[in-house]
């Protein structure tokens, strides 16, 4: 058995050397090559695959049957120490709410002897109603560089009123009276040229000293659930030192009506004025000018909406009755506005025309210059048409601008003009060319509007706007005291939350005015008054949130212009002063 294995292990061990012998190649001896000729192409198939044919037989005999397993689980109580973190959402954060106050009280003083004061007071008495009250003075002692008459003045004013706001509707009333004195200190460049013997005499006989006293009454009342969408009244007496007197009544109830689906709205106006100037120029002042004029107007309008287009439609008539003079007369006048958005609200364009009619009162001359003479003609003026055309919307979301062109052509405009003197003693203190009139004229305007407005920021805004016009007169006049050109800026910066600062700048025109001394052989021949710029600063520091530090500047490059004809303004102003708010 042992010889057996020997010999088969050396058998194979032949083989294998044998084998190694016919493998090996000697150096330098190449292989060869053979030519294989391809009879058929490889084509390969899959054979079946040997499977068997029976299943085969198991033995479960020695298999033993599984074991049934029953079991039951027991609850244990497991105290658990983990407590979930509860999240929190992220804020903004929040600037503080400013408190509103119910009343403040204001305090300034300045050069000239100026002194500003206002107060406000404010009181709820239930849940719907309150009682309120304004006081207002200003005042200057005056001292314009050389002016030879009195030059202060003093303004002051007191009203009360009460309200309701309730859910239908809201109201109140108020009453109220206004003290004004002013000078006519405003004396020609050449006066007393004619007698200069007797001028300085002539001058310490002027007494200029002038007061104007108000007192109204009126209310406004706003509806939510009624035809009557708002209601205004008023009623204001208005007289002079030199016993001129006005009465003026004001009606306006505005009403809302459906007609087929169509809100038409319609503003009703009444506006009566009465009043009487004891002297008069014309008569030489023997017999008293009286004047009585009651308008009535409808002005019924209604509203379309389509797409991107909103047109308005109405028209106005109303009727003037002169109670002196009876004379009656019927206006009519468009009411048209039409916008269509261009491109969304960054361009809206519109057009339009509309006219009407301006009652006319010595209380609102008065307001607008205060040096009149208690001699003037008065009479209603009429807007025949206004045509205007522009472009408005934003440049950017914080950009805003407004471009309009329009002609006016307006009837009896009113004009202050300044009236001619004589140089006699026994004349009235107002007589001296150193008061005003109005004139009326017809008049046709093309004028050109521009404004922009900018939030730079919450802290920093920014607007400019100009006005230029061209006036066409028929009687070959001008068109007296109207500037040609008017600009405006304002700047207001919120520096930190303490400190704050404006200024606000301005441009006038030249304007035309006439002037002559009666007296002798004069030429009348129109005044240029100069174009002026004025400058005003404010600065302000809010120490608390009840008081408030404040300083003012006016007129800051000083210029001595003339805004009325002879009269200069106060030169620069400076104004100091602080507001206090406070609940009772």
């Amino acid at each position: 058995m042992k010889l057996n294995c020997q010999y088969k292990i050396i058998v194979l061990l032949v083989l294998f050397a044998v084998q190694l012998s016919f493998s090996q190649v000697k150096k330098n001896e190449s292989i060869g090559t053979e030519t294989v000729n391809v009879v058929k192409p490889y084509s390969p198939t899959i054979s079946d695959a040997f499977k068997v044919k029976e299943n085969p037989s198991l033995d479960d005999s020695g298999n033993q049957p599984k074991e049934v397993i029953k079991y039951s689980i027991l609850s244990v109580p497991v105290a658990s120490t983990f407590t979930p973190s509860k999240g929190k959402a992220e804020g903004v954060e929040k600037a503080k709410r400013e408190k509103l106050f119910n009343n403040y009280a204001t305090v300034g003083v300045g050069n000239y002897g100026t002194l500003n004061g206002e107060l406000f007071v404010n009181q709820d008495l239930g849940n719907n109603d309150y009682v309120a009250g304004m006081f207002r003075h200003h005042s200057s002692q005056g001292g314009i560089k050389d002016v030879e008459l009195n030059d202060e003045f003093y303004d002051t004013a007191i009203n009360v009123g009460y309200g309701q706001n309730n859910r239908d509707n809201n109201w109140n009333v108020d009453l109220g009276y206004q003290n004004q004195i002013y000078n006519w200190y405003g004396l020609p460049a050449d006066f007393g040229s004619t007698i200069p013997a007797q001028r300085y005499d002539l001058i310490n006989s002027i007494n200029p000293d002038h007061s104007y006293n108000t007192i109204w009454v009126g209310g406004n009342a706003e509806f939510t659930e009624s035809i009557f969408s708002n209601l205004a009244a008023k009623f204001t007496h208005f007289s002079d030192s030199y016993s001129s007197s006005e009465n003026r009544f004001f009606v306006k109830p505005t009403f809302t009506v459906d007609i087929m689906d169509q809100a038409i709205k319609t503003n009703v106006i009444v506006d009566h004025v009465s009043g009487s100037f004891k002297n008069n120029y014309l008569q030489n002042n023997t017999e008293a000018v009286k004047y009585g004029f009651t308008n009535v107007g409808i002005e019924p309008s209604f509203v379309i909406h389509e797409n991107d287009w909103t047109l308005e439609l109405g028209a106005g008539v109303f009727y003037s009755g002169d109670s002196e003079n009876s004379g009656n007369k019927f206006y009519l006048y468009p009411k048209v506005n039409a916008s269509y958005k261009l491109v969304g609200d960054l361009m809206i364009f519109y057009t339009g025309v509309d006219g009407g009619l301006k009652q006319n009162s010595y209380a609102d001359f008065v307001t607008e210059n205060p040096f009149l003479s208690p001699t003037l003609n008065m009479r209603p003026s009429s807007t025949q048409y206004n045509v205007f055309a522009g472009l408005k919307g934003k440049l950017a979301n914080n950009v805003n601008y407004n471009l309009t062109g329009s002609y006016l052509n307006e009837k009896d405009k009113a004009l202050f003009k300044a009236n001619d003197y004589t140089e006699v003693i026994t004349n009235e203190d107002y007589a001296f060319g150193n008061s005003f009139g109005v004139v009326y004229e017809d008049i046709r305007t093309l004028r050109f509007y521009a404004e922009l407005k900018a939030d730079f920021s919450q802290n920093v805004t920014f607007g400019i706007n100009g006005t230029f016009n061209s006036y066409n007169t028929d009687n070959v006049v001008e068109a007296w005291n109207l500037p040609t050109m008017k600009l405006s800026s304002t700047l207001d910066v919120t520096i930190t939350k303490q400190w704050y600062a404006g200024l606000n700048v301005f441009y006038v025109g030249e304007r035309k005015d006439m002037q002559a001394n009666s007296g002798i052989a004069a030429n009348y021949a129109p005044i240029t008054l100069k174009s002026y710029f004025d400058a005003n600063a404010h600065l302000g520091y809010k120490f608390n949130e009840r008081l408030t530090f404040f300083l003012k500047a006016n007129n800051i490059g000083n210029q001595a212009y003339q805004k009325w004809l002879n009269y200069p303004v106060q030169g620069f102003q400076i104004l100091g002063g602080a507001n206090y708010k406070f609940d009772f």
